[in-house]
């Protein structure tokens, strides 16, 4: 059995993760994985739905940012 076959797979879906975090989108499959853990009454929303969310909490307040 060869358990490094997942290895590159694994690194570029963390690379990727890293770089939405970079760029301020946080994952949202650790966001689903939580409020299924944690918040199991509360609906899960799309992903459209979340990205607009986070944006609209990132940017909330703040006069508008240009970096």
């Amino acid at each position: 059995m060869n358990t490094n076959a997942s290895a590159p797979r694994s690194f570029w879906q963390r690379a990727v993760q890293t770089a939405r975090l970079c760029c301020g989108v946080p994952d949202y499959d650790v966001y689903v994985k939580h409020l299924r853990e944690h918040h199991p009454e509360r609906p899960v929303p799309s992903y459209g739905e979340f990205f607009r969310e986070r944006q609209e909490a990132r940017y909330r307040g703040t006069g508008g940012r240009c970096c």
